[in-house]
């Protein structure tokens, strides 16, 4: 059905998507939490009275706007490459995939489009409660968007209330509520957008530290870092939730993800943690012997008792999952023994070819043939991803670039939280702009932000690997049969593009916030 495809246009479009999607997820989350907190800022200026809010709200939502017309420039490009790099993936699950994007465009977009002119340009002209209303409607949107768009993303990782129709050859939505309500989208969508809270944070307080350092701006600069500050604590509380449930929904189903992600290639019970490592780059393969730690420091329990909530459960290691064997919970809860990797496979090859022979049973009019290929298919589908398997390394992610990547993100993300206490500690002595090693960590702390966001990123995607769909399409299997030499000069134009993009909005970014908020 699908044809095989050179590995060199599967990386190439790989690149060029992973290229799109970093360059937007350096808009995204600062869109999500600069939008809150200057929200917040106007909800105090409506309130108070006080003028100097209004400036600082003023101030803030220039920086805002800079960054929403960047990210929109990115997103568009970014769901176009579906249509033309992914041509497989978007007819084989359009009918579902599309449905949260065309939503996200039809409700959330225009709502964002419509309220942000009246945010933008509506001071003075209407009142004070209309532009209020205007300016949360305006984040309300940008937080509906990143559902509908998270709750597609979501589905490829966990599909659910969809139907193979062997008739087109596509998955067709039977469940609107599956997919919309799945727990991984619920997780994904919290997760994802407190997480923006936090950035939209950490960029606040560093640029009002840059302020104080320069004696510039002081109300603003310590009020801004006392909003954001308690912003972005707030948002690290619900970070820290939502990540506990989204590490028990991996374990549950992306198991090799959790074993990526921690390095476990043997698994047992009361697994621990991995506060600290270092891998050993001689571990080549899951089947050499060779420890895959030079050295590490270990949490006993603490990774059995997230991903399963029993500190003596058993967590499967990347061996594991390929050689089957252990007690794993089912699609319905139940309780069986988890299958191998080559079991799948075969099951993959008959889902497969019981697709192949319904075909032609359907040419030839034979329906009692049909009918019996079409059983086959459906006993086998959950594993039909398995069949285009020809290696038991390509089930097996990138594990070095996973576990690094997500290690990363935890220890920056206690780090913050130190932080943002540590900022408000000071404020509350009204001592903050004396303390010039905290300013000077604030500032530094911008790009830790940005690391941060693509660790995780990385963990999210790279982790499934190689399922574009979990278990039911390998990214392999998903690509367009189009030119290599195509992909590549897109790439390169698109790096260009974004390059320039980031460089204009920095540029843009940094006159104003020389200019500030005093009057000149």
């Amino acid at each position: 059905m699908i044809e095989n495809i050179d590995t060199s246009l599967i990386d190439w479009s790989r690149a060029q998507f992973a290229l799109t999607a970093m360059y937007h997820w350096l808009f995204v989350p600062l869109t999500l939490g600069l939008g809150v907190i200057q929200a917040i800022m106007e909800t105090i200026y409506y309130r108070s009275g006080d003028e100097r809010w209004k400036q600082m709200t003023k101030f803030w939502m220039t920086l805002f706007g800079i960054n929403f017309a960047i990210g929109v420039a990115t997103g568009i490009i970014l769901e176009f490459q579906f249509g033309t790099n992914w041509s497989n993936y978007s007819w084989f699950v359009g009918d579902i995939f599309g449905a949260p994007l065309a939503i996200e465009g039809i409700m959330a977009f225009f709502m964002e489009s419509t309220f942000i002119a009246i945010m933008f340009f509506g001071w003075n002209k209407v009142s004070k409660g209309m532009h209020l209303a205007a300016t949360w409607l305006t984040t309300l949107g940008a937080t509906i968007s990143a559902l509908w768009i998270l709750v597609a993303n979501a589905w490829m990782q966990y599909p659910a209330g969809m139907k193979f129709n062997p008739d087109t050859v596509r998955n067709e939505m039977d469940s609107f509520a599956d997919v919309v309500l799945s727990p991984v989208a619920i997780n994904k969508f919290f997760h994802t957008v407190s997480a923006g809270w936090v950035f939209g944070a950490i960029f606040v307080v560093s640029i009002s530290a840059w302020y104080l350092l320069k004696n510039r701006e002081r109300f603003m600069a310590v009020k801004s870092m006392k909003v954001a500050s308690w912003v972005g604590l707030i948002g690290m509380i619900v970070v820290a939730y939502t990540g506990d449930g989204s590490a028990y929904q991996v374990a549950e189903k992306q198991p090799m993800k959790l074993a990526a992600m921690e390095g476990v290639y043997r698994g047992e019970n009361r697994q621990g943690l991995v506060a600290f490592g270092i891998l050993n780059p001689e571990k080549k393969s899951y089947t050499d012997n060779i420890d895959p730690f030079l050295f590490e420091v270990k949490i006993p329990g603490l990774l059995s008792f997230l991903a399963t909530r029993h500190i003596d459960g058993f967590v499967p290691g990347i061996n594991d999952i390929i050689d089957g064997g252990y007690e794993m919970k089912n699609a319905k809860g139940e309780v069986i023994i988890a299958p191998s990797a080559q079991e799948r496979i075969e099951r993959g090859k008959l889902a497969i070819k019981a697709l192949s022979d319904y075909k032609v049973a359907q040419k030839a009019g034979d329906k009692a043939a049909m009918e019996e290929a079409g059983k086959r298919l459906e006993e086998n589908y959950s594993d039909f991803g398995y069949g285009y398997v020809t290696d038991m390394e390509q089930l097996i992610p990138h594990v070095p670039f996973v576990f690094y990547s997500f290690h990363i993100m935890i220890t920056l993300a206690f780090f913050f939280i130190a932080l943002f206490l540590l900022i408000l500690a000071y404020i509350s002595k009204d001592k903050l702009d004396k303390a010039k090693w905290v300013l000077w960590i604030s500032l530094l702390s911008l790009p830790l932000g940005y690391i941060c966001l693509e660790s995780g990123w990385i963990v999210a995607e790279m982790g499934r690997q190689p399922w574009v769909i979990q278990d039911i399409m390998p990214t392999f299997a998903a690509v367009s049969k189009i030119q290599t030499s195509a992909v590549q000069t897109t790439f390169w134009m698109f790096a260009v593009l974004f390059t320039v993009l980031l460089v204009a909005e920095i540029g843009i970014m940094l006159k104003q916030i020389k200019k500030g908020t005093e009057q000149k």
